[in-house]
């Protein structure tokens, strides 16, 4: 049934059937402030789009690992737009990774590994670099990062010593990447927040998250870039100052 405006008029049966969900979640989510009121006529309350939305808006954002509680929150902070919501989040957890992800099985990854180490395979676990889907099968996060321990295992660099360098340069981009996060976080959304989160600036606070992932990315590359070079330079010439009294002696 619709109403005059097309919007449809569901009971809590027929809202139920429509968006997947049993009539004791509807009421729980009703309870906790997730879903409006129905409109009560007679003693039948009905539930329309907008309602659908939302628990469509819900099952999305369980499924991406947010709690009920953490979406109440977000709820709340739009004011109940369940498209702000959706593009927000959408925005915050979009992957800054822009390369596919390998499944390999165990026995490729202890292939490309060199090792088939219990222990070394729990650390890079730990570091991220790799992720267990069951059935001996793992996920490789990024190929590149891992081609890139492959070569340094080339270079004759023993792998522990290749994972604890990841290690550390984990550590180091993980502070960079909390810098970056403050700032979002003191520059754009506490002011947003400060103002009380009017409507139409949602759409600037989604843009400065979708602009500022690729800033910090080319900005910590290029800063290692300059930071590489200046190292570089320094420590090649006292590698070098260190070697020509000896080439000097052979002559």
């Amino acid at each position: 049934m619709a109403n005059d405006n097309g919007n449809p008029e569901l009971t809590i049966d027929e809202l139920a059937r429509r968006s997947g969900m049993t009539v004791r979640n509807i009421r729980a989510h009703q309870s906790r402030g997730l879903l409006p009121p129905p409109e009560v006529r007679g003693r039948t309350g009905y539930y329309g789009g907008d309602h659908l939305d939302r628990l469509e808006l819900i099952k999305e954002l369980q499924a991406d690992g947010f709690n009920l509680e953490l979406i109440g929150k977000l709820l709340e902070s739009s004011g109940g737009s369940s498209s702000e919501v959706l593009n927000f989040t959408r925005a915050v957890r979009a992957p800054f990774i822009d390369e596919e992800p390998q499944v390999v099985s165990l026995t490729d990854l202890g292939s490309q590994l060199s090792t088939n180490s219990p222990a070394l395979l729990a650390r890079a676990q730990e570091l991220g670099l790799i992720k267990p889907l069951g059935e001996d099968r793992f996920e490789i996060v990024s190929p590149r990062l891992m081609a890139a321990g492959a070569e340094l295992v080339q270079l004759g660099i023993p792998l522990e010593k290749a994972v604890e360098v990841v290690a550390r340069v984990r550590h180091d981009v993980e502070n960079s990447a909390k810098t970056f996060a403050k700032l979002f976080i003191d520059q754009v959304w506490k002011p947003f927040d400060d103002a009380g989160r009017p409507d139409e600036r949602w759409p600037d606070v989604q843009e400065s998250i979708e602009r500022l992932r690729p800033l910090a990315s080319e900005t910590v590359l290029a800063m290692f870039q300059v930071v590489m070079d200046e190292v570089a330079e320094t420590t090649y010439e006292r590698t070098i100052a260190r070697i020509r009294p000896e080439g000097r002696r052979r002559r």
